[in-house]
């Protein structure tokens, strides 16, 4: 296995020394992932579902059948919120833990890519291609939440690390053992890991074609014996599962199981309900999502192919790889932007020694700078327009955000343009680099405070308490995972996928038994024409739906709202 130059005698990018690069570096990203760590509760529309099933294993020890409420929540392996509880066990805060996990997928992702192209192309283009792929928007805005796909990507990003190491730059079998190993793990986190393993099909291809720069490793035991370690954490999670199913008789376990295996893998990618889209979906998330990287493109994709057509094993592995992703995803109807974020190191990776040239050319620094100085200059105009016009447009947003929002759009859009005049054309890169690190700084910092209480359902939870009183028992109706999160005081409530007439009839038979002591927290539509609105409550507007809170004397008898409950955020 080849070596890499130590850092120490590594030839710097733009400092005296690669090795304070790094350091400087991986401050930098640590800036622009983790700004605002702490200083907001889960947002909608899947962190406060993972949260709240982290926060009922910590407090009710339901491990592997994980609970929404009372309810069983079948629709994702328990890995993540593992990791989330783990964290809060770490950390004691809540706020920190939940987006734990994926901060240090983001870093692992990062670390991972710069040191596998360090090893195949050396440090200043390992620097470049973990730069970009940080400042890429799809990368930083997904790692900065807290849903699962982040640490899928940590997940396959490892996993692939792995099995390149040693196909690449082998024969390493513990890499290999490795890389089967977490793609394992992402299988238990997501169904969808096993693709880490489709780097074997291009690498076959490359064997059987004798390609360049390519592991020929022998031993057949060892290649059965590193694949089988892909089943360890898969049947770690499962086969207990499986027996405290068999071995209790639950019918609701026994459909759990149903459920996370069947219903959430091949019926969700044959036949899915939601996010139905054209095979050419992914095709535009690359384009836009995948700015500033998916500039590169037009140059990157002929330099490519004249290193395939040389048969070099570097490219053909994570490109092969990327393309076999694209088609497997684009194959279902079902598609969501999120599928394919596991592809974005690899396409870093295969960035990487092309990108010091690629970062001189000036047609690429004028497409860099003209997306700094339009982002930039998009916020500052719909900023100030928004102050002193309120047009429609911003007053329906002003509705679910806090207005000084647009104060802080004016700040990064300013700051934007203030980057872009100084950098230019000549140091465009740099310029876009500076200006996502302040748009996600200052988002962080500044934005999260300012939207946390109406994204959250923080704010109408603390009213809704205090119009409770400290003593009562607020009753959840056609309720969200952030009200029954952010609930302060004693709640209860009445199941979450039950239709919500039946959820209003347990709620007013509940209401009738305490009647002094009991309120109901109730979704505007899911009360229907049987509540006297005159004798409710209005909490407030949070996840841009209306809240209402109401006792027995508001509840008009004999009457059955004909509403029906709305899908999942």
């Amino acid at each position: 296995m080849k070596s890499p130059v130590p850092l120490s005698r590594a030839r710097p990018l733009w400092w005296h020394d690669a090795r304070w690069e790094l350091v400087v570096f991986g401050a930098f990203a640590l800036l622009v992932l983790g700004a605002g760590l702490g200083l907001r509760d889960p947002w909608p529309s899947d962190e406060p579902r993972f949260a709240l099933v982290a926060q009922w294993m910590v407090e009710h020890g339901q491990w592997l059948f994980p609970h929404r409420g009372h309810e069983l929540y079948p629709d994702k392996p328990p890995v993540f919120m593992w990791l989330q509880a783990l964290s809060y066990y770490l950390t004691g805060h809540w706020r920190i833990a939940f987006l734990l996990p994926s901060l240090l997928a983001a870093l692992g992702a990062l670390a991972l890519v710069y040191d596998l192209a360090r090893r195949l192309w050396g440090h200043r283009s390992a620097l470049l291609a973990a730069a970009t792929l940080l400042v890429t928007i799809h990368f930083t805005y997904q790692m900065r939440n807290a849903q699962i796909d982040p640490l899928l990507l940590g997940w396959i990003t490892l996993a692939n690390y792995g099995l390149l190491r040693h196909l690449l730059l082998g024969p390493s079998w513990r890499w290999f053992a490795t890389g089967c190993f977490f793609a394992g793990v992402g299988v238990a986190t997501k169904g969808v890991g096993v693709l880490a393993l489709l780097m074997l099909v291009p690498y076959l291809i490359a064997r059987r074609g004798h390609w360049r720069h390519l592991a020929r490793p022998t031993g057949g035991w060892r290649w059965a014996g590193g694949l089988a370690l892909f089943f360890v954490p898969i049947l770690g999670w499962l086969l207990p599962m499986l027996l405290v199913a068999h071995a209790d008789g639950d019918p609701q376990h026994a459909e759990y199981v149903q459920n996370i295996l069947f219903g959430q893998t091949v019926h969700r990618y044959a036949t899915p309900t939601g996010h139905i889209h054209s095979p050419f979906y992914f095709l535009g998330i690359i384009v836009v999502d995948w700015l500033p990287l998916s500039l590169l493109l037009p140059w990157a994709l002929p330099a490519w192919w004249r290193r395939l057509k040389r048969r070099d094993a570097r490219f053909l592995l994570p490109l092969g790889w990327i393309v076999l992703i694209l088609l497997f995803f684009s194959l279902s109807p079902g598609k969501r932007d999120v599928y394919i974020l596991p592809a974005l190191p690899m396409a870093a990776l295969a960035l990487a020694p092309l990108l010091p040239g690629l970062l001189r050319r000036r047609g690429v620094r004028r497409a860099v700078c003209a997306l700094t100085v339009l982002l930039a200059g998009a916020l500052t105009v719909a900023a100030v327009w928004a102050i002193h016009r309120h047009p429609a447009w911003a007053l329906k947003i002003e509705q679910s955000l806090d207005p000084r929002i647009w104060w802080m759009l004016l700040a990064i859009g300013v700051a934007g343009l203030a980057i872009a005049a100084s950098t230019r054309v000549r140091r465009a890169p740099l310029g876009w680099l500076l200006f996502a690190g302040v748009l996600w700084i200052v988002y962080g910092v500044w934005g999260y405070p300012l939207l946390n209480g109406d994204r959250s359902a923080r704010d109408v939870m603390v009213e809704a308490r205090a119009i409770a009183g400290p003593q009562a028992t607020i009753g959840l109706l056609a309720w969200k995972e952030q009200n029954l999160l952010m609930a302060q005081g004693p709640v209860t409530e009445f199941g979450f996928r039950k239709p919500w007439p039946q959820q209003y009839a347990e709620a007013v038979a509940w209401l009738q038994r305490d009647p002094a002591q009991r309120w109901i927290f109730s979704l505007d539509e899911a009360m229907g024409a049987c509540v006297d609105r005159a004798r409710a409550i209005h909490v407030g507007h949070a996840n841009r739906r209306e809240w209402w809170m109401f006792r027995q004397d508001a509840v008009i008898p004999g009457c059955t709202p004909r509403t029906i409950g709305d899908d999942d955020e």
